[in-house]
C-alpha cells in the first residue's frame, strides 16, 4: 500500500512538472503540444495571413490612386498649357488687329500724300524760275497741309522712311538703278525718288532710291 502511494505521488509530481514546462513554453516529454495552444497558434496564423492580405491590397490600391492622381495632374497641366497658349495667341491677334488695323487704309492715304508733295515741288520748281506770289502762297498752304498730314499718321505710328545719303538697306529700300559715283561710299543713297513708310516698325513701302557704285 504504501508502495502504490509512492508511486501516485511520483506520478502527480511528474504531471505537476510537465504542467509547469508547458506553461513556461516548454515541450511536454512525449512532444505532444496542448490541444488549446494548437488552437491558439492556427487562429494567430490565419490573422496574420489576413492581415498581410489587406496590407498588400490597400498597398496595391495606394499605388492605383497614385498612378490615378499623376495622369490627373498631367492632363490639368497640359490643358492649363494649352489655354495660357489659346489666351496669349488671342491676346496678340488683338494686339496686332489694333497695331494693323491701318495696314490697308494708310497706303491710300501714302498716294494722297504723294501727290501733295509732287505739288508742292512742281510749284516750287515753278517759283525758282518765274516768281509768282499766288504760286508762293499755294507752297506755303500745301507745305502747312503736308506737315498737319504727317504729323497726323505719325500719331497712328505710321513713319517716314527717307534715306538719303544713308548706306543703302534691303530691308527697307528699293533700288531703282545704281550711278557711278566716286566721291561717296559704295551702296550709299544718292537719291530718294519716293519716300517709304513703316506702320509701328513693319515696312508698309520700301523707300525708291538711286544708289552709287564705283567707277569702272
Amino acid at each position: 500500500m504504501a508502495k502504490k502511494n509512492k508511486k501516485q505521488d511520483e506520478k502527480e509530481a511528474i504531471d505537476q512538472d510537465t504542467i509547469k514546462k508547458q506553461q513556461q513554453g516548454e515541450p511536454s516529454p512525449d512532444g505532444i503540444i496542448d490541444s488549446n495552444e494548437a488552437v491558439v497558434d492556427i487562429e494567430q496564423s490565419g490573422a496574420v495571413d489576413e492581415n498581410t492580405s489587406l496590407i498588400n491590397k490597400l498597398r496595391s490600391d495606394l499605388v492605383a490612386a497614385e498612378e490615378k492622381i499623376e495622369e490627373h495632374k498631367n492632363r490639368f497641366l497640359l490643358a492649363k498649357a494649352e489655354m495660357d497658349n489659346v489666351r496669349k495667341r488671342a491676346e496678340r491677334d488683338v494686339a496686332n488687329a489694333h497695331k494693323y488695323a491701318l495696314d490697308k487704309f494708310v497706303p491710300e492715304l501714302l498716294t494722297v500724300k504723294d501727290s501733295l508733295e509732287l505739288g508742292a515741288k512742281a510749284a516750287k520748281e515753278s517759283v525758282a524760275e518765274t516768281p509768282n506770289e499766288q504760286v508762293s502762297k499755294f507752297i506755303e498752304g500745301s507745305e502747312m497741309t503736308i506737315n498737319i498730314f504727317a504729323d497726323t499718321l505719325k500719331k497712328f505710328g505710321v513713319e517716314v522712311v527717307d534715306p538719303q545719303g544713308e548706306l543703302f538697306n534691303p530691308e527697307f529700300h528699293q533700288a531703282m538703278t545704281m550711278v557711278p559715283n566716286d566721291d561717296l561710299p559704295v551702296n550709299t543713297v544718292i537719291e530718294v525718288v519716293q519716300k517709304g513708310y513703316t506702320l509701328n516698325g513693319r515696312l508698309l513701302r520700301p523707300a525708291m532710291v538711286i544708289v552709287s557704285k564705283k567707277t569702272l
